[in-house]
């Protein structure tokens, strides 16, 4: 039998973060056979469970069912509905009669907000989750011709989310020592919450691409110039992790743009954590804007060894990848349909004694009137 304080996953909670935790956490009981949920259902909490056994399946035809995992007291399941809003992947099934403690997602996230350690807990969950159902498709497809494809797509998932885990790990410290500053706490606050919103970001855009369906665009009016601003702590945060260094060369301009910053955020980590990939010992990323009456353009140049031949005419082709350790090469094709639905184009060239030089447009607004903005 496990209680709340012998689980893992909540350990180092403060007497505050522990009394919300009972509060919210629900207990339910299940009789062996019986479904807990059911694959399609709505991705609605968290489960935790205090004693009995249970499976997580996948039904892969209207009679077959393939079996993942079969978990027991302390250990969680229906976790990435914390993740993203989306219908369960999986079938929970009690083995065994079961008790779990079930927490709404809702309330599970207000308590995420405002406990680090938790959140960090949690996506360490997700990481070794994701991990271990790496390692049973690389076991069962070991004969398949997609080995290669999928097992390094797998890794890159894994790859691309130590850094903003290292982030996180790093801010949760600070959050420990004593006589920490109001500032700094709201500093470190802030990027743990920024390292979950790209954390779910990156979810999201392989859930986009596997999936074939696109996520709907959420367009709003927004400055350019706070946009990006606001971009720069969360990006020279991911950079300091690669012992790299990220130097603004010009002020982005203070046009208004549609955007949807979500998406396009997701542009310039892309760019940047594509940069520091082909700078193992570190380096310099400049940024830099330039703008006419048509559009804005956006630089991003890295002081790596620049573009393979090999690579250059298929760079923005999924799955195209050259001289890296990791990745899928599915950044920068993301990259490049995300900017296409803003309405821009996106290249990329190589200048002698340069690293990589990747740019982006974005055409300029519209007023009422027509006129450019």
């Amino acid at each position: 039998m496990a209680e709340l304080e012998s689980v893992a996953l909540f350990q180092g909670l403060n007497p505050g973060e522990w009394q919300d935790l009972r509060r919210i956490a629900r207990e339910r009981q299940f009789a062996a056979g019986q479904e807990i949920f059911r694959e399609g259902d709505p991705g609605n909490g968290v489960y935790v469970i205090r004693d009995g056994l249970v499976e997580i399946a996948h039904l892969t035809d209207l009679q077959n069912r393939r079996v993942f995992s079969r978990l027991g007291p302390g250990e969680i399941f229906g976790e990435m509905a914390v993740i993203e809003d989306l219908p369960r992947s999986a079938t929970a099934t009690a083995v065994k009669d079961a008790r779990v403690y079930f927490i709404p997602r809702d309330e599970m996230l207000a308590l995420l907000k405002r406990s680090p350690g938790l959140a960090f807990n949690v996506l360490q969950e997700i990481s070794r989750r994701l991990r271990d159902f790496n390692q049973l498709h690389l076991r069962e497809i070991i004969q398949a011709e997609r080995l290669a494809v999928v097992g390094n797509f797998a890794r890159s998932i894994l790859h691309d989310l130590k850094s903003p885990l290292t982030v996180i790990s790093l801010a949760t410290e600070t959050l420990d020592r004593p006589g920490i500053t109001p500032e700094k706490r709201a500093q470190s606050l802030g990027y743990i919450h920024q390292q979950i919103d790209n954390i779910k970001g990156m979810i999201g855009d392989i859930l986009e691409f596997t999936q074939g369906a696109a996520t709907p665009a959420a367009f709003v009016s927004a400055d350019y110039r706070q946009f990006v601003t606001g971009l720069l702590p969360g990006l020279e945060a991911d950079a300091r992790v690669k012992s790299a260094r990220i130097e603004l060369q010009n002020d982005p301009p203070a046009v208004p743009f549609r955007l949807d910053a979500r998406r396009l955020r997701r542009v310039f980590f892309n760019l940047l954590h594509n940069a520091m990939d082909v700078m193992p010992g570190g380096g310099a990323i400049f940024l830099r804007f330039r703008e006419n009456d048509r559009e804005v353009v956006t630089e991003m140049e890295d002081t790596g060894p620049g573009i393979a031949p090999e690579i250059a005419d298929r760079l923005f082709q999924p799955f195209a990848t050259h001289g890296k350790p990791h990745g899928s090469g599915l950044g920068l094709s993301i990259c490049k349909k995300i900017v296409e639905d803003h309405g821009g184009r996106m290249a990329v060239r190589h200048e002698p004694g340069h690293g990589a030089i990747f740019y982006f447009t974005l055409p300029r607004a519209k007023n009422v009137d027509g006129s450019k903005s």
